[in-house]
């Protein structure tokens, strides 16, 4: 049956004959034709009728017809299942998806753009037209005076169908089109408007046209289902019933109790409670639906009886429509509103399935789909149509997998993807069981991954990026590689926006998603430094490893951020200690060649040496080292025992290419003073190794005299009367920040700090963790004043853990320190329990970075500048520790465990007898023991046995008279042949308490 009312039309609309139509209360008539009428639409010009597939149309009275037409019935091949009349024509939509458009003389001819597309959804403006395809694709054509064909502001209009494509990836579950605006809604709620907005109709909170598709943010979380677009004005309808209306106002069109337009969408509150369940806008009217009571609502401009009130006015509070008697409970309705009509169809409850809402929405993925295709029941053609019908659209994967729970995905915000994690994992579960299945699944998502728009408007675009890595997870090693190098690059590719998004996506995964995110680009880079290093080259290699290593750093960085318990190792590459093996196999290699070639030389013999595999391997090791400068990016890759290698390695590249600079001669009595002028003179070339000498003493410098130097450099430091640093209460040194000493001061700590990191060397001042974290732009924090000052942090502590406001404030704590505001009227504020934390922030702040800011700028220049391979930055602030200042462990038995022996045994009574003696000294004279034999008491970065120590015994005479020597550049302790224990015991405590006496080797 079909009611309506509204502006005079022919009688019946010929559907019956006029003496067939039935009369009821305030102008409303209603008919039952003998053949059911399956869907309608009216607009300005005409009214359609879609009765078993077959289009009629009646042309409506206008300001150009004075009077209807005749109802014609539309000759087309195509059954009709969807019909929307606009403007000044009409869009049909055939049972196969075939979209034509009818002109004003009522022809129909198919709409260019769409013909190997299936549509599911047509919408009419006034003068455009949008449709949705069933991969989620929208389409317009028409005019764009206003921007509602959503494309560039410039686009003049087309007659045929243009691609969204800013709209790609959305998964949309309807379109609508007004006057001269368009709008879409998403399978989450998600409201995007386009178009015209003099009245607010796109309900953005201003009068602006918009020419792309944008998020109408108020509505989100809204549950929003459905959307109507009126001339001027929009209504919304959400799961639980609540209207939303906005845009124009001037004739009621929305509800509100006034004729005022609303820039943002407003409840309609007189409507609350009443669960609607359908709305639509007609021009300047609106009709909602109650399904529960069958009751009809309108509102709006009335003065051709549109409101079916049977007054002629414009009524702004909603109003019950005085539907026949006959429309009881046996039927559902469909409502429709046309430019001065309104309609009613209603459907017998058993034929009303799929009838009262012929709008689908895009192909989704589902159990019951990936079940067929398992059965193996269809033809394998067809299961590849409906692989690539799915896969291929991102629209298509983005609507699958929704978490309907409690109607969770309808909270899809920035913070929640709406996803169900447990679906997804059960589902490509299934399809991996199937080996055909799953190589055509990889074949269709590897091209859509290439489509994807890295600019998406929506965050729901971004589920394709959650998705995919879990089908990766359950491939061969072969489709591994290819879908996550596709995958990479789109990440790469997405805008800054989007990356904020889907990093926040990830910081929620859960757990075990998370993890098999980390390792799926982790496997991807170990797979490719493998092949590097196993000989392969090419630019195509490190191109790919950066791909991967930067979603790696991308993951890391959320792992951080977000404080998931993802251990560090599970990013650790430990393929890059292959590489390693086999850079420094190749140079150890290449130097026994140029050894060879020296020779050759020599002998004459030259000839051609320098063959073709001296260039690759040439080619091969300088591979290497453009693969390390790559790491060296990615430091959280790489366990501390491979940095340092990579550091090494690095550093050893430099030292090759440059011959030994001058000598640092050095008076051991002026260490401090002869340092500065050497380096004041500006002469120094900082990449080449460094080489010491002591005036007046002998020996060449195979780095034990500049591991001595180092230390004597860093006593002279701290007793130097310009007092650049302050010891504190823990004996760890920070900068002094009185101010009072010259900045190149400290610009000259900071040169001889780089010079030691940079020739391996440590230095024997107590710095803070905070100087590291520092130098790596990292904030120190409360812990780390507890270290430097731990009675001034036990006190902050004590601050921040008081429970009582009146505590507090019986500190009268101001927001000063010592005398210093930490803020500008700093005095004046007091510390109370709301502010506390900020006071300690801002006094963490104060000691490590505005009270020392001076000092610091100059010292990171000098320690830039002192050492020139910024590799460094690829250590944590704890392993740059170590590298500085050596181990805190002295493990003595380990010192004993690592010793080797010349010309005696481990056995021997005189090596017994040293041991024993060794370890009854103090802990002080065991360090001295260390700067005896090595130069510098720092334990080495992974303990003794990183450090040679070897015991010769000497066959001299007059053994008891003689004290033991070192030989510092080779870690060799020479030890007479001491008569007894005592002897050897006062020999060695001498030689260690005066050893800057003694020459060094």
């Amino acid at each position: 049956m079909l009611c309506f009312w509204g502006a005079q039309v022919r009688e019946g609309f010929e559907l019956v004959k006029p003496d067939q139509v039935k009369h009821g209360k305030c102008g409303l008539r209603s008919l039952c034709p003998r053949t059911a009428v399956q869907d309608m639409s009216a607009g300005r010009s005409f009214a359609g009728f879609i009765q078993d597939g077959k289009v009629s149309v009646l042309r409506l009275r206008s300001e150009d017809y004075d009077h209807d037409g005749k109802l014609k019935q539309l000759q087309l091949k195509n059954k009709i299942r969807l019909i929307v009349c606009g403007g000044d024509g009409a869009v049909l939509l055939a049972n196969g998806g075939k979209v034509l458009i009818m002109d004003k003389s009522t022809v129909c001819k198919p709409l260019k753009g769409l013909e190997n597309r299936q549509v599911i959804q047509i919408a009419c403006g006034d003068h455009h037209s949008v449709a949705l395809t069933n991969d989620g694709q929208v389409f317009v054509w028409g005019e764009n005076s206003h921007g509602q064909l959503g494309s560039r502001k410039d686009h003049p209009g087309s007659p045929s169908a243009q691609h969204v494509q800013s709209l790609s990836g959305v998964p949309l579950a309807q379109i609508s089109a007004g006057g001269d605006h368009s709008f879409v809604l998403s399978l989450s709620g998600v409201v995007f408007g386009w178009g015209k907005n003099s009245a607010g109709q796109l309900g953005l909170g201003d009068t602006t046209d918009r020419h792309v598709p944008t998020v109408v943010n108020s509505l989100n979380q809204k549950k929003t289902v459905s959307i109507s677009c009126g001339g001027e004005h929009t209504a919304t309808l959400s799961k639980g019933g609540t209207v939303f209306t906005f845009g124009s106002g001037g004739c009621g069109q929305l509800g509100h109790k006034s004729f005022r337009d609303e820039h943002h969408p407003r409840v309609v509150a007189e409507l609350w409670g009443s669960e609607v369940s359908q709305v639509t806008c007609g021009r300047h009217h609106t009709l909602v639906s109650v399904a529960s009571s069958k009751l009809i609502y309108s509102f709006g401009c009335g003065m051709q009886g549109q409101l079916g009130n049977g007054e002629m006015i414009k009524q702004s509070v909603p109003f019950p429509v005085d539907l026949p008697t006959e429309c009881n409970h046996d039927y559902t309705i469909k409502i429709i509103a046309g430019e001065n009509h309104s309609f009613a169809l209603f459907f017998k409850e058993l034929e009303s399935k799929g009838k009262s809402n012929l709008s689908r929405p895009v192909l989704t993925l589902n159990d019951r789909m990936i079940d067929r295709w398992l059965s193996g029941t269809d033809p394998w053609a067809t299961i590849k149509q409906e692989i690539n019908a799915v896969f291929s659209s991102a629209a298509s994967l983005n609507g699958s997998f929704l978490k309907i729970n409690c109607d969770d995905h309808y909270q899809m915000s920035e913070e929640h993807c709406g996803l169900d994690f447990d679906l997804v994992k059960s589902s490509f579960a299934k399809l991996s069981e199937n080996k055909s299945l799953i190589s055509e699944v990889v074949k269709v998502v590897e091209q859509m991954l290439r489509s994807l728009n890295p600019n998406p408007v929506g965050v729901e675009s971004l589920r394709v990026y959650l998705l995919v890595p879990e089908l990766i997870r359950r491939l061969k090693k072969q489709q591994k590689t290819e879908l996550t190098e596709a995958l990479a690059t789109k990440i790469l590719q997405l805008d800054p926006d989007s990356h904020k998004v889907l990093e926040k996506y990830w910081s929620k995964l859960p757990d075990d998603w998370l993890k098999s995110l980390v390792k799926i680009f982790r496997r991807a880079s170990a797979e490719l430094i493998g092949q590097i290093s196993c000989g392969k080259m090419g630019c195509d290699l490190t191109r790919r490893l950066k791909k991967f290593l930067k979603i790696l750093q991308m993951i890391y960085q959320v792992c951080c951020s977000a404080n998931r318990d993802i251990p560090n190792r599970d990013f650790i590459i430990h393929e890059i200690s292959d590489l390693l093996d086999t850079l420094q196999a190749t140079l150890e290699d290449l130097q026994l060649r140029l050894q060879l070639l020296q020779l050759l030389r020599l002998l004459q013999l030259l000839q051609s040496a320098m063959t073709e595999d001296w260039e690759d391997m040439l080619k091969l090791k300088d591979f290497y080292f453009v693969t390390i400068n790559i790491l060296v990016k990615f430091p959280f890759v790489a366990d501390n025992v491979s940095k340092r290698r990579i550091f090494h390695s690095l550093q050893c590249q430099l030292f090759r290419f440059r011959a030994n600079g001058k000598v640092l001669h050095i008076n051991r009595e002026s260490v401090w003073l002869d340092t500065l002028t050497y380096l004041r003179k500006k002469k120094h070339s900082f990449r080449n190794p460094l080489q010491v000498t002591f005036i007046g003493e002998n020996g060449v410098d195979m780095r034990g005299l500049s591991a001595e130097f180092f230390s004597l450099l860093s006593q002279s430091l701290l007793k130097w009367e310009n007092k650049v640093l302050e010891v504190h209460e823990s004996s760890l040194v920070w900068f002094n920040p009185d101010g009072m000493q010259a900045n190149r001061d400290f610009y000259y700590l900071g040169v001889i700090c780089g010079m030691a990191l940079y020739n391996l060397h440590y230095i024997n001042i107590d710095f803070p963790l905070a100087l590291f974290k520092k130098l790596l732009q990292q904030r120190p924090t409360l812990n780390d004043l507890e270290e430097l000052s731990p009675v001034e942090a036990r006190s902050l502590k004590s601050l921040l853990e008081e429970d009582e406001d009146e505590v507090v404030d019986m500190l009268f704590l101001d927001f000063t320190f010592k005398g210093k505001k930490l803020i500008p009227n700093g005095d004046q504020i007091q510390v109370t329990k709301v502010n506390r934390q900020k006071y300690v922030d801002l006094y963490v702040d104060f000691v490590f970075n505005k009270s020392v800011k001076k000092q610091f700028k100059h010292f990171s220049r000098g320690f830039f500048k002192g050492c020139p391979l910024d590799a460094w930055s690829m250590f944590h602030p704890e392993e740059l520790q170590e590298l500085l200042h050596g181990s805190p462990k002295y493990e003595w038995k380990e010192l004993q465990q690592c010793a080797s022996y010349e010309k005696c045994s481990a056995s021997d009574e005189l090596i017994k007898n040293f041991w024993t003696v060794f370890f009854e000294l103090s802990e002080e004279n065991k360090k001295k023991f260390l700067i005896f034999l090595y130069g510098t008491d720092r334990v080495p970065v992974g303990g003794f046995s990183k450090r040679s120590l070897k015991i010769l015994l000497s066959d001299c005479p007059d053994a008891d008279d003689r004290l033991p020597e070192a030989q510092t550049c080779f870690g060799i302790l020479i030890l007479p042949k001491y008569s007894d224990i005592n002897t050897l015991r006062n020999k060695l405590i001498h030689a260690v308490s005066f050893c800057e006496v003694f020459g060094r080797g």
